[in-house]
């Protein structure tokens, strides 16, 4: 009897270092690994937005940073509020788009030639949307970002980014609020491949969620 408890016994020692082994062997799963680090929204002020799209643009008091995954590709990007006078003027050097999804929306899809439309609006008066596809462990904080945006013409005066039912899946889409209510009279999204505007109220299933 004490020989067949030895045994047993080893047997069990061996198994768990079997076990052991195979767990320390197997590899980190990519989600596991590819989660980005703690948003630091603190370190977006003007120096860290002249770096990622140039001098021409100026933060306001509707300047808060939304930090969320905006292109669904599980790594967190930057949304912001931010003033600027020429939003073409450094697209190349600084490797962002200018995009215009309210008039594409109505069927003028042109920020050459839409970007000097803008708002008569005083308030409203060249407010754009900046957008940083965040990439890597950094995020959006990221040297190199996997895109940059800058939505222009958008009608509002402040911004908050939100869960969006878009038919058979949710996804973070930015909210333009254009007068002084608690829900947005816009919403512009990311479909996988561009973004795009569609006033609250159409659209079929689209709703915000909280």
């Amino acid at each position: 009897m004490p020989y067949f408890r030895k045994l047993a016994c080893l047997s069990v020692v061996v198994f768990g270092f079997l076990l052991v082994s195979i767990h320390a062997q197997t590899p980190a799963s990519p989600a596991a690994t590819a989660q980005p680090p703690a948003a630091d929204i603190a370190s977006v002020d003007d120096a860290f937005i002249h770096k990622q799209f140039g001098e021409e643009f100026k933060l306001t008091d509707k300047s808060t940073p939304y930090i969320r995954d905006i292109d669904g590709d599980g790594i967190d990007d930057m949304v912001i509020v931010a003033r600027t006078n020429k939003p073409m003027l450094d697209a190349a050097e600084h490797s962002y788009r200018v995009i215009d999804p309210y008039y594409s929306f109505y069927g003028y899809g042109d920020p050459k030639l839409t970007a000097a439309f803008g708002s008569e609006d005083l308030i409203e008066k060249k407010l754009v949307i900046l957008v940083i596809h965040g990439a890597g462990p950094e995020a959006w904080r990221a040297e190199t970002p996997k895109a940059k945006f800058v939505i222009i013409n958008l009608p509002l005066k402040r911004i908050t980014v939100k869960r969006l039912q878009l038919r058979k899946r949710q996804v973070n889409a930015i909210f333009a609020v254009e007068a002084d209510a608690s829900a947005g009279d816009s919403v512009v999204f990311w479909d996988g491949k561009q973004y795009k505007y569609q006033p609250i109220g159409t659209g079929g299933e689209d709703r915000e969620q909280p």
